[in-house]
């Protein structure tokens, strides 16, 4: 016998002598697919720990990871267990309780108590055990603070699911990173967030849980919740309160019906360098010979930027350090904002400080509290129904630009220096590179260079329609129209670097008009919050005296309505034509002479009688 008919032999005898299950092909099949399961696993948990994206977060998440995968410390995971299963089981059923199974929690984190702020646990003890009413407290750690310890037990799983999609959130041509990471100062991205997700964090911020040992020294926000108890503890007043009823409703939200769709969080920044591709950070002269026409300027002497019923762009009037106060003790516009919509905190943990040439952007987040007032006066007054329509990414079409103004500017304000600094921070606030793009294209499709298209513009203003041919007006015309379609988006602002950082409400008003303008953006919604300097701004808008055709005798009816300062303004602009350099020119000038302490009135009022002064440029032969 041949040894290979021997191994036959031996094979066959093995193969007899074992159990017919192993070697079927039903059970072939399944080892095959448990063996590449288990494969596709190992590769997805080496790509996680390889990730940049995770590792530039990871520091400042409460979680940690260990072979690739992350998890809570098992401590933690028994104790938010306990809180799932309700007070019955966990005993936490007061403020007081609650924050000695938070400090529990910290310690197994080995986060140190010394970290927080001192009069944090009086602060829960206050809010639950007294402020809130038998039934509220009732509900709150019977239903919302099981649900909360569900939702943390499922944050790792959370965070790798979305480490798993973040690469394919965007695909347009080339990928682009949309993961949770640290977006430094300088470096434009976008992070995409499952609003899921941004509750686990939120609820890991009313838990205190997140590591706070360098956030200062990396110019980051606070982000766990102490402070914002404590100092209802520390120095009481309805409005902390009130603040801390938003964020509690939201969670009350959110138990019951946790949110579906994204967030996007965008760094947006100006290069100082020149780009190929991008816009870079504007020069006075790229101000001064701007021939783009002003955009349509609407007032509104009622109501709040977030009321508007479009999908404006509502800027928010913001810190350099995102969120401001909000989780503090500050409570003017931009902490409000942040506390009817709690989304946008999420925001804190990852944007560090923004500079002089950067803006952020959010869109998608959901606002679930009504209020009444502002500042001291502000008081949370129930549930809030949003009712904004969805984009095909999944965010609400809410988009709101935090843009950080001068603090306490005085008459610095004034030097030509700082009203480029202003001005350059709204623009990138307002601008929509993609929008700029389409503009350059229109440019090459119709053989111009950027001055040609400037001058075609200014001359279709400045010439009568018989001038130009009907053939170019008409060409010029409807590639405006290509352009604007579908980008109907304007500006929603208010008195924006006014107010608590001191700045002049006039000079910030006709600066965001003019970025808005050089943005392409088709309207700017000015509510004027009760300045009755600024409520006849909207007949300032050249869109509508060109529209109308006014004549210089209409202009003279128009005075008896509203006030003779701005019916003369209106008729300069309509002998004029002003673009956006016409007007930041102007800006200058009236800037220049007040810095130099040449004139102590505002520019509205300045502007009348120094356009008598430029006798060329106005001409008055027209009146009856």
């Amino acid at each position: 016998m041949s040894r290979l008919q021997l191994q036959k032999q031996l094979v066959g005898l093995f193969l007899a002598s074992s159990p017919s299950v192993w070697w079927s092909p039903t059970r072939r099949r399944l080892l095959s697919t448990r063996s590449l399961l288990a494969k596709r696993r190992n590769k997805k948990k080496r790509k996680m720990e390889k990730r940049e994206d995770l590792r530039s977060i990871l520091p400042y998440l409460p979680v940690v990871m260990r072979s690739s995968t992350l998890f809570w410390p098992s401590h933690v995971v028994e104790a938010l267990k306990e809180l799932a299963r309700g007070p019955l089981h966990s005993h936490v059923d007061s403020g007081h309780i609650l924050f000695t199974a938070i400090e529990d929690i910290r310690n197994s984190l080995s986060l140190s108590s010394n970290s927080l702020a001192p009069s944090t646990s009086l602060g829960y003890s206050l809010f639950f055990d007294e402020l809130m009413t038998r039934e509220e407290s009732r509900k709150w750690f019977e239903e919302v603070v099981p649900a909360l310890g569900s939702l943390l037990l499922r944050l790792p799983s959370l965070l790798e699911a979305h480490y798993e999609n973040a690469d394919k959130v965007l695909n347009v041509g080339a990928m682009i990173g949309t993961g949770l990471r640290m977006l430094d100062s300088q470096e434009a991205g976008i992070v995409f967030l499952s609003r899921e997700l941004i509750a686990a964090l939120l609820g890991c911020s009313l838990f205190c849980l997140f590591p706070d040992h360098d956030r200062y020294m990396k110019q980051l926000q606070i982000i766990n919740f102490d402070q914002l108890f404590a100092s209802l503890y520390e120095d009481y007043s309805q409005k902390q309160e009130s603040k801390i009823r938003c964020i509690i409703h939201y969670f009350q939200r959110i138990s019951s019906d946790m949110p579906k769709g994204v967030v996007s969080l965008e760094r947006k920044v100006l290069p100082f360098e020149g780009d190929a591709d991008l816009i870079s950070y504007p020069n006075s002269n790229f101000w001064s010979t701007s021939a783009i026409p002003l955009c349509k300027f609407e007032v509104h002497t009622s109501g709040h930027i977030e009321d508007q019923s479009g999908e404006a762009v509502e800027v928010d009037f913001a810190n350099k350090y995102l969120g401001g106060g909000a989780l503090g003790r500050g409570c003017v516009q931009e902490e409000i904002r942040f506390m009817v919509s709690p989304e946008l905190i999420a925001g804190m943990l990852f944007l560090t400080a923004m500079e002089e040439n950067e803006a952020i952007d959010i869109v998608g987040v959901e606002r679930f509290s009504s209020y009444t007032g502002y500042a001291s006066s502000f008081r949370f007054s129930g549930d809030y129904v949003d009712e904004r329509d969805v984009d095909n990414l999944g965010r609400r079409k809410t988009r709101i630009v935090a843009i950080d103004a001068l603090c306490s500017p005085g008459m610095r304000q004034y030097r030509e220096k700082f009203v480029l600094r202003e001005i350059n921070k709204a623009f990138c606030g307002f601008l929509y590179q993609f929008k700029y793009q389409k503009y350059q294209k229109i440019l090459q499709e119709n053989g111009w260079s950027s001055e040609q298209f400037d001058a075609s513009t200014l001359t279709y203003m400045e010439t009568s329609e018989e001038e130009i041919s009907n053939h170019e007006f008409e060409k010029f015309q409807n590639n405006y129209q290509r352009m604007e379609q579908g980008n109907n988006i304007g500006v929603a602002t208010g008195n924006w670097g006014c107010s608590a950082f001191g700045g002049d409400p006039e000079l910030k008003a006709i600066i965001q008009w003019l970025a808005a303008s050089q943005a392409l953006r088709p309207f700017i919604a000015y509510y004027t919050f009760g300045l009755e300097a600024l409520q006849n701004l909207d007949e300032l808008s050249a869109g509508n005296i060109f529209s109308l055709r006014w004549t210089c005798f209409d202009v003279k009816i128009l005075s008896r309505n509203f006030g003779f300062d701005i019916v003369q303004v209106a008729s300069w602009i309509l002998s004029q034509r002003w673009t956006v350099g016409d007007l930041w020119n102007m800006l200058i000038e009236y800037s220049t002479k007040r810095s130099k302490g040449e004139t102590t009135v505002g520019f509205l009022q300045w502007l009348l009688p120094s356009l008598y002064g430029h006798g060329a440029r106005f001409n008055s032969s027209n009146s009856p």
